[in-house]
């Protein structure tokens, strides 16, 4: 299935596939490998980690495709600049990028970044791993493989089925799978399900962006908050930089929520004037998208950690279930 997203991306037998996910206990690393082969591609195993060396392989093998988390692409695509490169240099042309949650404004920052076009994956180590579902170049949903597994989404709260267009869990029944058959696997992802025919032609289910997650979701003086969310916010903000991260706490019996967010280089050596506009713009925002008030602490850039894999980005202090 990974050989099909692979295929929609524009790839062939005549590319070099890089693949960052990891190689380990995580069904990324092997099944993107193992789709690049099925294609006839050329495949640049280096797992996760080493950004330079990542960069200088990307570099000096000329890689056409690039196989990682959208945070980690967004760290590749920063470092590459810090160490000297141009972006002319590379031969990258597009991307297949999974295993977390992201935006369409995360999208647009990787193909900034990289001068590619960016797709997303979808897939899951109970049911087949990576590409159970796969953008086309249409980029209007990703394509559910319907030979392979049933799509359902169902109320997380009455586990009820519902109709196309309306969010709720997304739920698989595995349909080819004979080592360890799944029926009604629920995935907790949050997304909707439409099957409208794309204008690609293809006609199977497709799914939207992940929303969050039912365990990910963040209920903050009964409000239910999810990092994406916020995460669309901070990237419509001139001068901050893609990297956050969300603080929950409980004081006085009070929920309370700190979003750190780093400035980028041109912005922290700004005046205070500019740095408060930010400040203000990004509270408001949040408010008007989520609906509370949150403390926004603006950092110098480098001061949140990267991420080599999945990016955490919520550090909830209440005692309750940490989410990730």
């Amino acid at each position: 299935m990974v050989a099909r997203s692979l295929t929609a991306a524009g790839g062939g037998k005549d590319d070099i596939v890089q693949v960052t996910y990891g190689y380990g206990l995580f069904t990324g690393g092997l099944g993107a490998h193992q789709g690049a082969t099925r294609i006839g591609a050329m495949t640049v195993p280096m797992s996760s980690g080493n950004t330079q060396r990542q960069l200088m392989m990307m570099h000096d093998l000329g890689a056409t495709m690039l196989c990682c988390t959208p945070s980690y692409a967004i760290f590749l695509g920063e470092s590459l600049r810090e160490m000297g490169y141009d972006p002319a240099e590379f031969q990258l042309k597009s991307g297949c990028f999974g295993a977390e949650p992201w935006t369409e404004e995360m999208r647009d920052k990787i193909e900034e970044l990289f001068d590619i076009n960016a797709y997303n994956i979808y897939g899951l180590t109970e049911i087949a791993g990576p590409g159970v579902a796969y953008e086309c170049p249409a980029k209007q949903g990703m394509h559910v493989c319907e030979d392979h597994v049933i799509a359902e989404i169902l109320d997380p709260e009455t586990d009820e089925p519902l109709p196309y267009g309306e969010r709720g869990e997304l739920v698989f029944t595995t349909i080819t799978k004979t080592g360890m058959p799944m029926i009604r696997y629920r995935t907790h992802d949050l997304c909707t399900l439409t099957e409208e025919k794309c204008s690609c032609g293809r006609t199977h289910v497709r799914m939207g962006r992940i929303m969050g997650r039912t365990d990910d979701m963040l209920v903050i003086r009964g409000v239910n908050v999810f990092p994406s969310q916020i995460e669309t916010v901070l990237l419509r903000v001139a001068g901050v930089a893609p990297h956050y991260q969300l603080v929950v706490d409980r004081v006085n019996s009070t929920d309370t929520l700190e979003v750190q967010v780093e400035l980028t280089e041109e912005m922290f050596s700004d005046t205070v004037a500019d740095v408060e506009r930010i400040r203000d713009e990004i509270k408001e925002g949040i408010k008007s998208v989520v609906g509370i008030a949150a403390s926004i602490k603006l950092v110098p850039p480098k001061t949140i950690q990267r991420s080599e894999g999945k990016a955490k980005r919520t550090i909830d202090k209440r005692g309750l279930t940490e989410t990730k």
